[in-house]
């Protein structure tokens, strides 16, 4: 087992365990682009299977979706080899995002929409428990940046998701892995690494800017990655504004008087003030 290979199981394996991705038993559905980070996610739920408590199957999932020049036959070959069972199912959502997208805007986010459809109907009928996705840390991060830059909003990727109609489970096991460990573990391994061609020569510019300016971040305080990511996990309601989560109008009533406050009026957080749920 290579150094690289050891520090992404390790983080992996923490991923499982802090947000209980899988459990015992489950039955896996790995969604396999046939990119660097999809290929790494197999391998490593492989690796890390025959230690699991309880084990968990694993099924590997393509989606041929009619790019121009896809050629899965390395795809094919090396999940031969791999001894995973994997299902390659071919729709033409290319079709789809040709016709609806106007020439020069970027197909990703209809071209994703349709993907993740596909794999959402094949988990339903298939009874498969959860549905892991390879989205890594630089992921998580570049989203955050680019919905409060863009979108005005603060979300990104959660590492544990129940798709809106309750019916599918989505997981992302490698939110503690950084990009760069797994260029070089997709290098060492030799991946078959299936490009995207939809696009052409088309770029999502605003992942690049955004990616762009984290790294330019990074090399004057190398910890802002890690900042950012850490950031996500620690969400301070009070020190928002999000009227549909904070009870405004309600902290009139705890504010305590000063003759009364005594040790306590420096206790008061966000578990114990006014905040409301929008749990759905």
């Amino acid at each position: 087992m290579s150094k690289v290979e050891k520090k992404l199981l390790h983080y992996l394996s923490k991923a499982i365990a802090d947000f209980d991705l899988i459990r015992g038993g489950d039955r896996v559905l790995v969604c396999l682009s046939g990119g660097k980070d999809s290929y790494t996610l197999l391998r490593l739920l492989q690796k890390l299977r025959p230690r699991f408590k309880g084990g968990y199957e694993l099924h590997a999932y393509t989606l041929d979706q009619s790019q121009p020049g896809w050629n899965d036959s390395g795809l094919r070959g090396w999940l031969e080899e791999s001894g995973v069972p994997w299902t390659i199912e071919r729709r033409d959502t290319y079709s789809v995002v040709l016709d609806k997208i106007p020439e020069g805007k970027t197909y990703c986010s209809l071209c994703s929409r349709l993907r993740r459809g596909n794999i959402y109907r094949y988990a339903r009928d298939n009874g498969f428990d959860k549905i892991a996705l390879g989205h890594h840390r630089d992921d998580l991060i570049e989203s955050l940046l680019m919905s409060v830059l863009y979108s005005g909003a603060i979300r990104s990727m959660p590492p544990k998701l129940l798709t809106d109609d309750r019916t599918n489970i989505v997981i992302r096991p490698l939110v503690y892995c950084q990009e760069r460990d797994i260029i070089e573990y997709a290098a060492e391994q030799g991946f078959p690494i299936i490009p995207c061609n939809l696009c052409g020569s088309q770029e999502n510019m605003t992942r690049r800017r955004v990616k762009q300016l984290i790294a330019t971040l990074a090399a004057e305080n190398p910890k802002v990655p890690s900042n950012l990511l850490s950031a996500l996990g620690k969400v301070q309601l009070s020190q928002l504004m999000d009227r549909d989560r904070w009870d405004f109008e309600g902290l009139d009533e705890l504010r305590l008087r000063p003759d009364a406050a005594g040790d306590d009026a420096d206790a008061a957080t966000d578990d114990t003030l006014p905040w409301r749920s929008t749990a759905s």
